[in-house]
């Protein structure tokens, strides 16, 4: 497939475009800097606005499908309407280019821990959390909540488990719907490499189309 990336040189990106290479897609990058990017030779690099709308759908028009792993940056300035405006201007652009597959990368913070309560909004999360993360979760919860009322792309929203980090690619994990998955009595993990394994495998295999899921390791 023709898979347009946007934040492949991000944490979450850079473990998709690794998974999407190795399984033989051919992937077009957006990027704000391709001087900064050093992707491989393969993927083909295009400069876009993640904040212009028109500037997303002129770099993803012809892909069988995006991907967006788009985060402004943790420590970016007023990060909750960057991330806000961003995630709104991807949303627009793909549909706006008549690319009707989109994946998007969200947190795990919009997930439930309790039937109307979302682990954003409990004091674990706040504080345990830096505070320069809250508004972003806050902002991919609300990114959520609008791309819920597309009607016209074949969205799909995927938050990882609560604990997401740097390790192995084993291939496999468990599936979830919108609550947090749990190892015992503590939240789950997954290495990032096996989150870009559930999110290519969504994309060949479209299991979660016009739904939220969540991926975890499975138990040891």
């Amino acid at each position: 497939m023709h898979i347009a990336l946007i934040g492949a040189t991000g944490f979450v990106g850079t473990a998709v475009l690794a998974e999407l290479l190795q399984r033989g897609h051919t992937v077009t990058a957006l990027v704000r800097d391709p001087a900064k990017a050093a992707l491989p030779a393969a993927v083909t690099t295009v400069v876009a606005d993640a904040f212009d709308a028109s500037s997303i759908a002129a770099g993803v028009r012809g892909a069988n499908a995006v991907i967006s792993a788009f985060n402004p940056g943790w420590n970016a300035p007023d990060l909750y309407n960057q991330f806000s405006q961003g995630s709104a201007a991807i949303e627009a652009g793909v549909e706006a280019a008549g690319v009707k597959r989109l994946l998007v990368v969200g947190g795990a913070g919009s997930l439930f821990v309790a039937p109307g309560v979302q682990l954003v909004d409990t004091p674990d999360f706040t504080d345990h959390v830096p505070a320069n993360i809250v508004p972003g979760a806050l902002a991919a919860r609300d990114a959520l909540t609008r791309i819920r009322a597309n009607t016209v792309l074949d969205w799909t929203f995927l938050s990882p488990a609560a604990m997401l980090a740097p390790g192995a690619r084993t291939g496999s994990y468990r599936i979830g719907g919108e609550k947090v998955l749990m190892d015992g009595a503590a939240p789950a993990g997954i290495s990032v490499a096996d989150l870009a394994v559930a999110i290519v495998d969504e994309i060949e295999q479209p299991k979660h189309v016009k739904a939220r899921f969540t991926v975890a390791a499975k138990p040891a």
